[in-house]
């Protein structure tokens, strides 16, 4: 047992009106004790189910990035013509509607943006459809590429996809305790704003709740992170809503996104089985009517606008509207699944 940790659980499980919140420099060293793995289960799960309840600040979350990037891995500054995208979605992926992330970063990378994705696979306590299964069935394995892989990736293709159990086995090994206690734990709001590159980038984090909003921008603050996007998206991710206004922090700045105004309203697309997911997905990659289709117009476009690679959000989403259709996305993918099955052969 841990008697530094157990002081630091102490602190933060006194109950509602006599708990102490954590340092920055606490946090950091309670995260280096559980990543260590010098923390009992039982102290481990005490600290992950009290500090959900009692809801982390961002000077917590700040000192839990900050064990993060001693831990775990960082990518080194490659070769790249803009800031790296880097984009936060929940690891336990989606249940309700179809992820739109893997189809945004090839749009954004066949126009020249290089986009960094990181996640796991199938986690709890959600257990959705997560990122790399997606990647996976459109022919990308990213699992066993090693950080110099990635980033060799990133400077040829644009695109790059950190795996967890491969480059941060210490977090991924706290999944048990998230499946255990059934509710995402701070370390799930880690995720969302985890940067793990060591050059200049652009960070785009989903969340669903108003409050963590505003923990994200004043965590965003203590790190210095002065580039990025807050999005109110679809389950918590960064995919923007069709049938509701989106709502973004953009550098600080406030936007209502309506697709209405571009006649790409909907409902929102509900998730299929994978099979007939990954079907749409050809369909639309391919050039052939797919349900996909305005979803992601409307992702690609709006963020083609808001990273610089359009002067409008209507020409955004013309522009994403002809990278599909001349078929340089599907060309991106191709180019992925060719470095991918080199990857498998060394």
């Amino acid at each position: 047992m841990s008697h530094e940790f157990r002081e630091l659980l102490k602190k933060i499980s006194s109950g509602t009106h006599t708990h102490e919140d954590l340092t920055r420099g606490e946090a950091a060293q309670a995260t280096r004790l559980l990543l260590a793995g010098k923390a009992t289960p039982a102290q481990i799960g005490a600290f992950l189910i009290a500090h959900r309840i009692k809801r982390p600040t961002a000077e917590e979350l700040a000192g839990m990035l900050d064990a993060y990037a001693e831990y775990g891995p960082r990518l080194p500054q490659r070769d790249l013509p803009h800031p790296l995208v880097i984009f936060g979605h929940p690891y336990d992926g989606r249940s309700r509607t179809a992820p739109l992330g893997v189809l945004v970063a090839l749009v954004l990378a066949a126009a020249g943006a290089a986009v960094l994705l990181h996640g796991s696979g199938c986690c709890p306590p959600k257990y959705g459809l997560p990122l790399e299964v997606v990647w996976r069935g459109l022919g990308v394995d990213w699992r066993g590429w090693s950080l110099e892989q990635v980033g060799r990736c990133l400077e040829q293709t644009g695109l790059g996809f950190l795996y967890l159990p491969d480059c941060f086995p210490q977090a991924q090994a706290l999944m048990e305790y998230r499946d255990q206690i059934g509710k995402r734990p701070p370390l799930a709001t880690l995720e969302l704003v985890w940067a793990p590159y060591e050059g200049p980038f652009h960070l785009v984090a989903g969340y669903v709740h108003p409050p963590t909003e505003a923990t994200m921008l004043e965590l965003f603050a203590l790190q210095g992170i002065q580039n990025f996007t807050t999005v109110k998206g679809l389950e918590g991710s960064s995919d923007l809503p069709r049938e509701r206004t989106a709502i973004l922090n953009h550098r600080g700045e406030r936007l209502l996104l309506k697709a209405r105004d571009h006649h790409l309203a909907g409902p929102e697309i509900p998730l299929a089985e994978e099979k007939e997911l990954l079907r749409q997905m050809h369909q639309l990659l391919n050039g052939d009517p797919s349900p996909l289709a305005p979803a992601v117009l409307w992702n690609g476009g709006s963020y083609l606008w808001l990273l610089g690679y359009a002067q409008s959000l209507s020409e955004g989403i013309q522009q994403a509207e002809e990278l599909l259709r001349s078929g340089r996305v599907r060309e991106k993918l191709q180019q992925l699944q060719h470095l991918a099955c080199l990857a498998q052969l060394s």
